[in-house]
């Protein structure tokens, strides 16, 4: 069976591919992603059931994930394998007379609710059989001394609201092999419910943090409130501000915003998240947040309460910061409850593809919940101790350029300044590695900033790309002319 870390690397490749999908609005891309990791999930869920077919424990098989199944449970699955079985399976699975029991995505909403970094953290409800819901925006009411008059009326009903938690779909392709069915209802259980983890884990998070509004949940990057003017069905982004440190008094200032409601009233801080994206976790966030002593022990200087989670849906050079309680997130199975069969799909004979619907709906309660801040220039934190004797190496060369999969010419050395590449591709990803890793590295195509590890679409003809180092004192400067034929 394939190993567990090597599964989880195949499929984190494969989950930013779907991200990417989604920021470039690639509804084609994004399925056909998906439809790859399912099928990573369903090779996985054969192998280990190839392993385990004979094993009656049901510990050990509750260990790997394969649960006891309820009466309806098992009912369910007999009849959708029947169905997925049919010459037609389209007619089939609209003639199955019985719907998805709850319990099967409370199952897998209570391992989202549990495990996942985000979610778990967030203000989370399962609403399967719900169409519309009351909740209190305002969060913590007091009670008031005296006579209840209109205004003291008005200020604790105001946060009162209705909300339609069938808003937004999801959908989940779900291919499934002749194979998947002949092990029964508990592994297609297992199949299933990995599936719709998977969808709600990437779908979920992406919309929380940063969903537009428009089909999809109002991400903590959004405004939100009375007066927001909503475009084309999408919330505008928040204003960001600007930290260059994450320390007492700029953190103090930006949590003292979140100390107070949209109406202006004051709350107690609570449940704080900041979320970052990877990258700028390793790079920024977490050098400014640890600090080596003298006594050479790291220790945390973040000075506020905050449990750092970090997502590929915050953009690079952003963080969100706010109350994880504060952001509402429902989810549920389509009333019905049905399996549909997918036409779009057709990949080999003994596999056809379905789409599992459910709906969600998520926002912050209030619009000052989360901050946007602009991490750009967050610098690091540490003591500053000076040694006359002990001088810095600068060196500012570089140990390899990457253009893609092309080839330099003439081949990389660091003592060489000047390479060029021939391409048809309309773009590659540009990777610069430098010797000190202290250098900092500025890659420009052309007048165009590219990130180091961004891709770069290319013009025809000759394309000029200008690598410059920096560390310390010490300057480096590497130049590929790539031609696109």
């Amino acid at each position: 069976m394939k190993n567990k870390d090597v599964l989880a690397m195949e499929k984190a490749k494969i989950v930013e591919k779907m991200n990417q999908a989604i920021r470039d609005d690639d509804a084609k891309a994004f399925s056909e992603s998906f439809i790859e990791l399912c099928q990573k999930i369903e090779e996985n869920v054969l192998e280990q059931a190839k392993e385990l077919m004979a094993e009656q424990d049901a510990a050990i098989l509750a260990q790997r994930g394969v649960r006891q199944l309820t009466s309806k449970e098992k009912a369910y699955y007999e009849k959708i394998i029947e169905a997925m079985r049919s010459t037609d399976p389209k007619q089939a699975l609209n003639d199955v007379d019985v719907v998805m029991p709850e319990t099967i995505i409370d199952s897998v909403f209570e391992e989202l609710s549990t495990n996942h970094p985000l979610l778990a953290k967030l203000s989370a409800t399962t609403v399967t059989g719900l169409t519309r819901m009351m909740m209190n925006t305002n969060g913590d009411q007091r009670a008031t001394w005296g006579k209840l008059t209109a205004k003291i009326i008005e200020e604790l009903t105001s946060g009162f609201k209705e909300v339609d938690v069938t808003q937004d779909k999801l959908s989940a392709f779900l291919p499934v092999a002749k194979a998947m069915l002949d092990l029964g209802p508990a592994w297609l259980d297992k199949y299933i419910r990995q599936i719709l983890l998977e969808a709600l884990s990437n779908g979920l998070e992406y919309g929380a943090v940063y969903g537009n509004g428009k089909d999809m949940p109002i991400g903590m990057m959004r405004q939100v409130g009375e007066g927001v003017v909503v475009t084309g069905g999408e919330y505008p982004m928040k204003k960001e501000i600007k930290m260059t440190h994450l320390d007492m008094e700029q953190m103090g200032k930006v949590t003292a915003i979140i100390a107070r409601n949209a109406n202006g009233q004051t709350r107690t801080v609570k449940d704080l998240i900041m979320v970052v994206n990877p990258v700028d976790y390793w790079k920024k966030v977490l050098p400014a947040t640890r600090m080596l002593t003298p006594d050479g022990v790291y220790v945390t200087t973040l000075p506020v309460p905050a449990d750092i989670i970090q997502s590929a849906a915050v953009p690079e050079g952003k963080a969100v910061y706010g109350m994880a309680s504060k952001y509402f997130l429902g989810v549920g199975m389509a009333r019905n409850g049905k399996i549909e069969y997918s036409d779009e799909y057709h990949f080999l004979e003994d596999e056809r593809v379905y789409i599992i619907k459910m709906y969600a709906n998520g926002f912050a309660k209030d619009d000052n919940a989360f901050q946007v801040l602009d991490i750009t220039d967050l610098k690091p934190t540490r003591f500053h101790v000076v040694s006359e004797t002990d001088a810095k190496t600068e060196d500012a060369t570089l140990t390899n350029i990457k253009i893609g999969s092309l080839t330099l010419s003439p081949e990389f050395n660091a003592n060489t300044k000047t390479y060029t590449a021939a391409t048809q591709n309309a773009s590659n990803t540009i990777t610069a590695i430098p010797f000190s890793g202290s250098a900092d590295i500025n890659i420009k195509v052309a007048d165009k900033d590219v990130a180091n590890g961004g891709a770069v679409t290319w013009n025809t003809g000759t394309n000029t790309v200008t690598i410059t180092v920096k560390d310390g004192s010490a300057t480096e400067t590497y130049t590929v002319t790539v031609t696109k034929e």
